[in-house]
């Protein structure tokens, strides 16, 4: 596989050798099909391709939210006198018990 670097890929984007490849088939088939491939659509794909993954710091998923609340209620009911077995037990038991809430709503 050659490399791709600046002076070989579409339009001297820093695309890798898959993201050119993806790039030059979609023109490819767009050429085929007898339709425009400078697009709207070709202009999102390198702006995807291009722009870093965002930070997900500020956006959580609810579900996760909703777990790890769940965690933490389940944690909060073990009382830390108990042997780590018996602390690990109640700990599962409360998680399940929180699943089992989730599930009815």
């Amino acid at each position: 596989m050659n490399d791709a670097d600046p002076k070989s890929t579409f339009r001297g984007l820093p695309l890798t050798p898959e993201q050119d490849a993806e790039v030059r088939h979609y023109i490819k088939k767009q050429k085929q099909q007898g339709a425009a491939w400078d697009t709207p659509e070709l202009a999102s794909m390198l702006r995807d391709m291009l722009e870093p993954p965002g930070d997900d710091d500020g956006e959580f998923d609810p579900d996760f939210d909703e777990t790890k609340a769940a965690a933490e209620r389940a944690a909060a009911s073990i009382d830390e006198a108990m042997d780590p077995i018996e602390a690990s037990e109640e700990r599962n038991a409360a998680m399940e018990i929180e699943a089992m809430k989730g599930l009815r709503r």
